[in-house]
This record gives structure tokens, sequence and C-alpha cells, in this order.
């Protein structure tokens, strides 16, 4: 039986969405998302280690949380295609997750841009703010030393 004929076969038994959904792999639209929610369920279920699937976005992403001191480390593992970030996870002494609260601000369906000058602080200071600028991906912190604005991806606190 070819690829085609079986894809065809899965269409009749499962419907259309599901087959292509099983065949197609994961196909996210929005994968920053998908990047904070598998991070803040790795924290509740108090994993050591989270692995995301790899695209210079999230990698920039995670090497931010790694600087500002919200994950352990930060890793390239595999090859090509199949390429991962693995993240290690932080905990507080007491055993609370470093990263209290994940939200995703600019979505694909609604864009949110700020300039340097209304960038606000996240939690009062205790968090940050993902920017992507035109000198690359930066925190809210980097954004304002540099006097630019941009896309708020994220924030992170």
């Amino acid at each position: 039986m070819t690829f085609a004929a079986y894809v065809l076969e899965k269409w009749r038994m499962k419907g259309k969405s599901q087959a292509l959904r099983n065949h197609l792999g994961n196909m996210n639209t929005d994968p920053i998302a998908d990047l904070l929610t598998r991070i803040r369920n790795a924290q509740m279920a108090r994993l050591e280690v989270t692995v995301v699937p790899y695209s210079k976005m999230k990698f920039s992403i995670a090497q931010i949380l790694e600087r500002r001191g919200f994950v352990k480390n930060v890793e390239l593992k595999g090859r090509g295609i199949k390429r991962v970030i693995q993240i290690g996870l932080k905990y507080r002494a007491e055993g609370t997750p470093r990263v209290l609260g994940l939200k995703r601000v600019s979505k694909p369906g609604q864009r949110k841009y700020s300039d340097v000058l209304r960038m606000h602080k996240v939690k009062g200071g205790t968090g940050i703010a993902i920017i992507s600028t035109s000198k690359g991906l930066m925190s809210d912190i980097d954004a304002r030393k540099e006097k630019i604005g941009g896309e708020v991806i994220c924030e992170v606190w």
C-alpha cells in the first residue's frame, strides 16, 4: 500500500483533520506559546529538564531566560531536522519554580509593539519582557539601555 493510499484510508476512518494531524506531525501555529507552555507544564510537574523543538527564535528566548536566571541551562541537542533545545529548569530552595508566570503578549493574530518610553516594568521590576528589536531579541532591560523599542514577545516573572 502506498503512503497516499494509507492516508486516504485513514481519512475515511478518522476524518480529514485527525488523519492530517497524525501524518503531518505537530503543525503548531504559535511555536513561542508552545515553548512557554512546555516550560510551564514541566515546572508544574517538577521536572529537571524539558525538551523543545529547535528554532532560532525559541533558542534566543531560552538563552535570554538563562542569562536572566530564570532557567538553569540551555543546550542544543541533535543534528539537522532532529535538533531540539534542552532547557534545565531552576527551582528555589523551598522547591517552588523560579519561573512563577509566563505570558505571551504579542500573538500571531494581534501584534503588540512598544517604544522605549512606553515600555513598562514587568511585576514592578521582578520580571522581564522579551522584546524583538531591530538589533535582535533582548530583554526589556537591555532594550531600555539601547533606547530601542519593538514587538513585545512575552513576559516572564
